[in-house]
């Protein structure tokens, strides 16, 4: 579904990935995981539009995305559940979840979708017209995923979900992951959790500085040495 070839990123002078490569086949949840600075997020940003690459290839169900920009990303059914949530605070959460389908047409549909979103998230509902920003952290978390899934994505990209989260609430979001996944949606998930991350993941890569050293199943790399010891605290 998703292919990056050769991918060169970064800010103003400094260089965030160093030729990455990496495949995301349709149907499956897989993980990012590294240390802080290794490039994870920029990834997710470079695949979503939000920071153009200096070189290399994106491609989604085989078309060139490289320079496709925000917009057309997520028109080609890429969704994007940014780090910290992003929610828009002075909204409330319908509204919230209205701009997740702002590039659709289809009324009805939408109005299902809501419904849908609404049904899963119950919380979300009792709150519909509460403005964001005065929502726990668990529940924003639900809202940005809620307005993910309102463009009705084929792929979505989580950015460090479990960030400031009660573990109760982790593990609520981690569900919630894997139920997606479940349910014919591809995920790229970026995690600092990474033993959580490689638990749940079909596929794995492992990110430092700005380069992919270690790819494989979840469960290989919770038993690669370099893996335990610099990741799991094993």
């Amino acid at each position: 579904m998703l292919e990056i070839r050769d991918m060169v990123c970064g800010y103003g002078q400094v260089t965030a990935l160093k030729g990455v490569s990496l495949t995301v086949a349709a149907g499956q949840l897989v993980a990012l995981i590294g240390a802080n600075g290794a490039g994870k997020s920029t990834t997710l940003r470079a695949i979503s539009g939000l920071v153009p690459p200096r070189a290399g290839t994106l491609l989604f169900d085989g078309e060139d995305i490289t320079h496709a920009g925000p917009q057309r990303v997520l028109k080609r059914g890429i969704a994007h559940c940014p780090e910290g949530r992003r929610v828009f605070p002075h909204m409330s959460v319908e509204e919230n979840l209205e701009m997740g389908a702002y590039l659709r047409s289809d009324g009805a549909a939408v109005a299902t979708d809501m419904a849908r979103i609404y049904g899963e998230f119950p919380r979300l509902a009792e709150r519909r017209r509460q403005v964001a920003g005065t929502l726990s952290g668990g529940e924003q978390q639900m809202l940005a995923i809620g307005r993910a899934l309102m463009s009705r994505p084929r792929l979505v990209l989580f950015d460090e979900p479990s960030l400031g989260l009660a573990p109760n609430i982790v593990e609520q979001t981690f569900a919630i992951i894997r139920a997606i996944r479940d349910a014919g949606t591809t995920v790229l998930l970026v995690e600092q959790n990474a033993f959580a991350a490689l638990e749940m993941c079909d596929h794995a890569y492992l990110l430092e500085s700005g380069r992919v050293v270690l790819s494989g199943p979840g469960a290989d790399l919770i038993e690669n040495e370099h893996v335990r010891r610099a990741y799991l605290g094993g």
